[in-house]
């Protein structure tokens, strides 16, 4: 035991935990879970997931995400139709296929402030796509980013717990079909 504390202490582990927010290995468990129960899918243990209601259609999701951007004062910043694009690409009918961004350009510069490499996971996306059993929505699982890592300082951690809580509401939302 006296190695292994040695070794950790001296690659710096020890010294880099003291950094991290409470319940920083907890959530690494999740996601850790979450990529063996995916078979190694690291795509499916960084993400979060909601089917959408049977007949919520897409224009009620794409409603019920405008409504909820409207409440909390995001900004949609863009909308890739990539089905309509496959589409016009190949002539052949596409399985629905639509990523919606949106950001909060104060929350957004505060991140980029605290770890330029935040810049990497900007704008926030949601998409909405067609599989066999209907309509699904996925994000990126924001729980990493705010509990995983270093200790955010308090005003960021309110504002990327804020911006959380809109991007769960426009899943719970957009699964409805609520606006």
């Amino acid at each position: 035991m006296v190695v292994l504390c040695a070794g950790l202490a001296g690659c710096g582990t020890l010294r880099t935990m003291g950094k991290l927010e409470d319940g920083a290995g907890a959530q690494a468990s999740k996601i850790w879970d979450r990529w063996i129960e995916a078979d190694g899918d690291i795509a499916a243990a960084t993400t979060w997931e909601r089917k959408v209601r049977p007949g919520v259609s897409v224009q009620d999701v794409e409603d019920a995400l405008a409504s909820v951007a409207l409440e909390d004062g995001v900004k949609q910043v863009g909308v890739l139709p990539l089905s309509e694009e496959l589409r016009a690409r190949t002539g052949q009918p596409q399985r629905f296929l639509k990523v919606y961004s949106y950001c909060s350009p104060e929350i957004a510069r505060k991140m980029v402030d605290f770890s330029p490499h935040m810049a990497a996971y900007l704008p926030c996306r949601i998409t909405l796509l067609e599989k066999e059993d209907g309509l699904w929505l996925y994000t990126l699982n924001m729980d990493m980013l705010i509990h995983m890592g270093r200790k955010l300082p308090p005003d960021l951690r309110e504002s990327a717990l804020k911006m959380r809580a809109t991007i769960d509401k426009m899943l719970e939302r957009g699964a409805r079909g609520e606006f």
